[in-house]
C-alpha cells in the first residue's frame, strides 16, 4: 500500500500548471470562435434580407419594363 504524498513534485505541478493554461485558452478559443459565429450568422441574416429586397426591386423593375414595352408595341402597332 502506497502512502499518501503531502506535497506533489514540482514535475507535477509544471504539468498541471500547463494542463490548466492549455484549458484556459482553449475556453477563451471557444468563447472567441462562439462570438466570430454569431457575428457570421447575423451578417448571413443581414445579406439574405438585402437579397430579397433586391429580388422584390428586379421584380418590380422587370413588371415596369415589360409594361414600358407593351406600350411601344401599342405604338408602333398604330
Amino acid at each position: 500500500m502506497s502512502m499518501p504524498r503531502p506535497e506533489m513534485e514540482p514535475l507535477e505541478i509544471d504539468s498541471l500548471a500547463s494542463l490548466e493554461e492549455r484549458i484556459h485558452r482553449a475556453v477563451e478559443m471557444v468563447h472567441s470562435l462562439r462570438g466570430e459565429r454569431d457575428a457570421a450568422v447575423a451578417e448571413a441574416k443581414k445579406l439574405r434580407a438585402e437579397m430579397e429586397g433586391m429580388r422584390s426591386e428586379r421584380k418590380q423593375v422587370r413588371v415596369r419594363i415589360e409594361k414600358l414595352l407593351g406600350q411601344l408595341e401599342q405604338l408602333g402597332e398604330r
